[in-house]
C-alpha cells in the first residue's frame, strides 16, 4: 500500500508555543497600561461614599450607663461559690432570687411601658411620646395602631445593647438614638422603667406570701387552740398520772402537739411582720454605677474610615477591571489575528482551484 503523501507546508497547521506562566514584567506593564481605570475606580466609589455619608446617613449617638442588680451579691456571692469548692458552708444572707437583668430590659413588656414616655427632641418637637418618635413622628400614621406598635416595639429593641460581666454581675447598657440628649434621657428613662417593674413585681410577690402567711395563721391559731383545749380536758380528768404509764404517754404526746404548733405559730407570726416591713420598705432595685450621659461625639457612622474603605475597594476593583479589560484586549487581537489567517488562506484555496490561476 502507498503511504498517503503529507499535505504541502502551505497547509499544514502552525504550531504555537505559549507560555503558561506571566512574569512580574507582565503584571507591570498590564497596571501600565490599565492605569486610567486603577485610578478612575477608587476615585468613583470615593466620590459616591462621600456624597452618600455626607447627605443620605443619619448621625447615631450612644449613651452608655453601668447597672447591677441589688440581689446580685457580689462579692459575697463570689466568696460562697469558692468556700463551697473547698466544702466549706458558707451562709450568704440571700433570700431574693437573682434578677436576669437583660432579659427583663430585652422583653416586649418593658419596651410597651417605655413607649408611653415623652421626651423632648429637636426634629419632632417637645414632649412626644417614645412611640410617636420611633413610628410615624409628626405625620400621619399610615397603616393601624396595632402595626405601629409591632414597628415601635421592635424600632425601640434595636437601640438596645446589652453587655453583661459574668465576674461582676455588672450590665452596661447601651441607647442607639438620632440625637445625643434624646439617647440619654431613654437611657435614664429605662433604668427607671427597669426598677419600677422590678417594684411592681416584688410587691406582687409580698402581696402574695402575705397572704398566704395570714390564711396559715388563721389555720395553725386553730389547730392550736384545739390542742390546747386537748391538753386541758385531759388534765382535768388525769390529775394523779404517777402511777399510770400510759396517761403519762399521752399527756407528752400531747404537750408535744402544743409545742409544735406553738412554734409553727410562732413562726409565721414573725414571717408576717418581716412580710410587712418588706412591703413598705422603699429600696432601689437597680444600683447605678454609672450615670447616663449625654454623648458628645457620634458613634456611626465612621465616615472617615467609610470613605477609606471605599478607596482601598475601589482599588482593589480597579485592578480587576484592568486585568479582564487587559485580557478582553488580547482575546480580541488573537481573534482578530486568526480571522486574518483563515482569510488569507481561503483566498489562496479558491485561487489554486480556479483554472489558470494555479501556478
Amino acid at each position: 500500500m502507498n503511504k498517503p503523501t503529507p499535505p504541502p507546508p502551505e497547509f499544514q497547521q502552525p504550531y504555537y508555543f505559549e507560555e503558561d506562566t506571566i512574569s512580574l514584567m507582565d503584571i507591570m506593564l498590564t497596571l501600565a497600561r490599565q492605569l486610567k481605570v486603577i485610578i478612575i475606580t477608587p476615585t468613583i466609589l470615593c466620590t459616591l461614599m462621600i456624597i452618600y455619608v455626607l447627605f443620605f446617613t443619619k448621625p447615631v449617638y450612644t449613651s452608655t450607663a453601668k447597672i447591677m442588680s441589688s440581689s446580685s451579691g457580689g462579692g459575697t456571692s463570689q466568696a460562697a461559690g469558692l468556700a463551697a469548692q473547698f466544702g466549706i458552708a458558707m451562709p450568704t444572707g440571700q433570700s431574693e432570687p437573682k434578677w436576669v437583668y437583660p432579659e427583663i430590659i430585652k422583653s416586649r413588656t418593658l419596651a410597651r411601658s417605655m413607649l408611653k414616655r415623652k421626651f423632648d427632641t429637636n426634629e419632632f418637637g417637645p414632649q412626644k411620646t417614645l412611640f410617636q418618635i420611633l413610628t410615624f413622628g409628626n405625620n400621619d400614621p399610615q397603616v393601624g395602631l396595632d402595626t405601629l406598635e409591632i414597628m415601635a416595639v421592635d424600632n425601640f429593641l434595636g437601640m438596645i445593647g446589652i453587655a453583661e460581666d459574668i465576674g461582676t454581675s455588672i450590665l452596661t447598657l447601651s441607647i442607639n438614638a438620632s440625637a445625643p440628649r434624646l439617647a440619654a434621657e431613654v437611657n435614664q428613662a429605662l433604668i427607671e422603667e427597669l426598677d419600677a417593674h422590678q417594684r411592681k413585681y416584688n410587691k406582687t410577690k409580698t402581696s402574695d406570701t402575705k397572704q398566704f402567711i395570714e390564711e396559715r395563721i388563721i389555720d395553725t391559731e386553730k389547730e392550736l387552740m384545739a390542742a390546747e383545749e386537748d391538753l386541758k380536758v385531759f388534765m382535768d380528768r388525769n390529775r394523779r398520772i404517777e402511777n399510770s404509764p400510759a396517761l403519762q404517754l399521752e399527756k407528752q404526746r400531747l404537750g408535744r402537739e402544743v409545742a409544735v404548733l406553738t412554734g409553727v405559730f410562732t413562726t409565721l407570726k414573725q414571717q408576717l411582720e418581716t412580710t410587712k416591713i418588706e412591703e413598705v420598705k422603699e429600696s432601689d432595685y437597680v444600683v447605678i454605677l454609672d450615670s447616663p450621659e449625654v454623648p458628645l461625639q457620634r458613634s456611626k457612622p465612621k465616615k472617615r474610615l467609610m470613605v477609606i474603605l471605599a478607596g482601598f475597594f475601589g482599588l482593589g476593583l480597579g485592578i480587576v477591571l484592568a486585568f479582564i479589560r487587559e485580557y478582553a484586549a488580547n482575546s480580541k487581537k488573537e481573534e482578530k489575528d486568526k480571522m486574518t489567517e483563515a482569510k488569507s488562506l481561503i483566498i489562496k484555496n479558491i485561487s489554486e482551484l480556479i483554472p489558470g490561476k494555479s501556478k
